[in-house]
Parts: structure tokens; sequence; C-alpha cells
């Protein structure tokens, strides 16, 4: 059986000392946990492109000027082949009124209220880098069904 690579972005989005996040929708993958918003590419879609596609079809914001961060590679359960590719994004730069979709109700938390313990395991290691401008790689290693990060080896720069 063939396993393809799920490629997909993240876009963390801020405003005023703000980062918003969606908290995903029962019976979507990540249900429950509040993330950035985004999505898996579409065929022939650039990351940033998907970025900005994801970002609208989920809050109805217009999101420009984003900056990327660098790639997480996520496995889940005792794997050769990369589950998740996720491309990470951010931008202070947006049009439009917040809409939630589908995907999950948003919320804008201050910077220092982030709810690192109702996000993915992972999010603790490298949003900080994030938030601090730097660009990095990371590989996760969760168990099966995602609830327990494993191992993880997380490089930055500036």
């Amino acid at each position: 059986m063939l396993v393809l690579t799920t490629v997909a972005t993240v876009c963390h989005i801020f405003d005023r000392g703000y980062l918003l996040l969606q908290l995903k929708s029962a019976g979507l993958f990540g249900e429950g946990k509040w993330n950035g918003v985004g999505g898996k590419l579409r065929a022939g879609e650039l990351p940033v492109e998907a970025a900005m596609r994801e970002v609208l079809e989920e809050t109805d914001l217009v999101v420009s000027n984003l900056r990327s961060h660098g790639i997480l590679s996520f496995y889940f359960g005792q794997k050769k082949k990369v589950d998740w590719l996720v491309h990470v994004f951010s931008t202070r730069s947006f049009q439009g009124h917040l809409t939630p979709s589908d995907e999950g109700s948003l919320k804008w938390f201050a910077i220092e209220d982030i709810p690192y313990d109702a996000m993915w395991q992972d999010d603790r290691h490298w949003l900080p880098l994030l938030l601090e401008g730097k660009v990095f790689q990371g590989v996760f290693y969760f168990n099966k069904d995602g609830s327990k990060l494993l191992d993880f080896h997380l490089q930055s720069s500036s």
C-alpha cells in the first residue's frame, strides 16, 4: 500500500499583540485543538498560495505579506515516511471581517495567553521561535493517534 505524505500549510495571523487561533471542529483532523489556520495544498499550488487560500476559506480574511518560517515534518506511529509536511507562515497584514467556517471557531489570544495545553504538543516547542521571528525546521514523532509527542528535533536560525 502506497502512503502519500500530506503537504499542508499553517498561517499564524497577528494583530496588536494578539494571535488568531482556530478550534478545530469535531470530526476533522486535529479536532478539539487550537491551531493556526491552514490546510492541504492543491495540485500545482505553491505553499504561500495555499496558505492565503486556506485563510480566506476558513476566516474570510485576505492576508498578504506572508513570512515563511520553515517546514515541520510529522510522523504518526512507527513509520518511515512523513505523514504531514507543513509549511509555516505568519503575517500581520490582513483585510476583511473575521468569519468562522465549518473548520472551527476563531479566537484572538493575547500572546501571553496562548493556550499551549489545548494545542498540539509540538506547538510549545516551535511557536515561541515563530513569535521571535525565527526560521526553523522540525521533525516531530507522535504516537499513532497523535495524542502523545514521543520525540522531536528542532533547529532554528534568525
